[in-house]
């Protein structure tokens, strides 16, 4: 969710630069906080605005989640792009060796979000910018942690991705749902100004057709 791209400025001290199955956005700088332990800091890179920005220590934001300490657990992924089911990486879903994912509904975000499709391979990205955008639809499914380990490292998190929460309103149950979700903070300026999408589908009416690596 690949280098082949040409963004605004190289990466340093990236990790796992090899890992996503998607394109790989190399804008992002570690600088390093009088105090802080090696791997911590913030990010800084291009904002949605074009102006230098700066996030929280991006590995911090793939950490896992304490409920799952206990064998059995389950968290809650919501997946809206090529995960989906129909799209062309649900397969890794269904993998047993990648762990246990367990259908749950569909559902859309409480909150719109910018849903675009970018880059060299027309990637689906959720830009990280809640209350802009459309409220966008896909899939709930709980999965077990060797399942979330597993979709961290597919979705390059915590370098090309961010695993975040988001409120999903699951169809036809009445309810709500805080579950995880990849989206990316930072890009290139041009991307907030993509068409934003409500509903993915690699073969849509949009042209724009996901290539796989």
């Amino acid at each position: 969710m690949r280098r082949e791209e040409s963004q605004p400025a190289r990466v340093t001290e990236a990790r796992g630069l090899g890992a996503c199955c998607h394109d790989r956005l190399p804008h992002l700088t570690r600088v390093a906080l009088p105090g802080t332990l090696p791997g911590k800091g913030v990010w800084s890179g291009v904002g949605a605005r074009g102006e230098a920005a700066r996030f929280p220590a991006a590995r911090d934001l793939c950490v896992r989640p304490r409920s799952l300490a206990a064998p059995g657990r389950m968290a809650h992924v919501f997946v809206y792009g090529t995960l989906k089911t129909g799209q062309p990486n649900h397969r890794v879903l269904l993998e047993g060796a990648h762990g246990r994912a367990a259908f749950r509904g569909w559902g859309r975000t409480v909150e719109p979000y910018p849903l675009v499709i970018a880059g060299q391979r027309n990637v689906p990205r959720l830009l990280n910018l809640p209350g802009r955008g459309r409220r966008v639809a896909g899939e709930v499914y709980a999965v077990d942690e060797q399942m979330l380990r597993f979709l961290d490292e597919f979705e390059g998190c915590p370098d090309m991705y961010q695993r975040t929460r988001v409120t999903v309103a699951v169809e036809g149950a009445g309810e709500t749902l805080q579950c995880f979700v990849y989206t990316t903070a930072t890009y290139p300026p041009e991307w907030v100004h993509l068409p934003y999408h409500d509903d993915y589908d690699s073969q849509g009416e949009h042209g724009l057709r996901y290539s796989p690596r």
